[in-house]
């Protein structure tokens, strides 16, 4: 096991799970990532995270419901929502939720390696 800080990034798209890992490594976090709910919602079981960072939507449900289930489940990590259909009810939704923060595709990538260090360290 690792002593660097684990995050987890749930995301469909296959080539932004790879930008997310090597943006967030190079501040020398552990990037654990999932493609669906089901996968997220099986690494929450599995261990703590400091920060979750997902999208709004992937095939099987809604990243609101991994950061519910978190939530839930006594996870104290911060989320970041990220989307590609940036609104403000889904701004509002995430915020209900329990999302720190809310990101639309295609986002900063230094501001939200920011945001995540700096929730990171709270």
């Amino acid at each position: 096991m690792t002593n660097r800080p684990a995050l987890l990034v749930v995301d469909d798209e296959v080539d932004l799970l790879a930008t997310y890992r090597r943006l967030l490594a190079r501040d020398g976090f552990r990037v654990v990532t999932a493609a669906t709910c089901v996968e997220a919602l099986r690494a929450l079981t599995a261990e703590r995270f400091r920060v979750i960072v997902t999208d709004m939507r992937l095939p099987d449900g809604s990243g609101l419901d991994v950061i519910r289930a978190a939530r839930d489940n006594g996870h104290g990590a911060p989320a970041i929502v990220v989307t590609g259909f940036p609104s403000h009810e889904a701004r509002r939704a995430a915020s209900d939720a329990g999302a720190a923060d809310f990101f639309a595709k295609p986002f900063d990538a230094a501001a939200l390696a920011a945001r995540v260090r700096a929730l990171a360290d709270t």
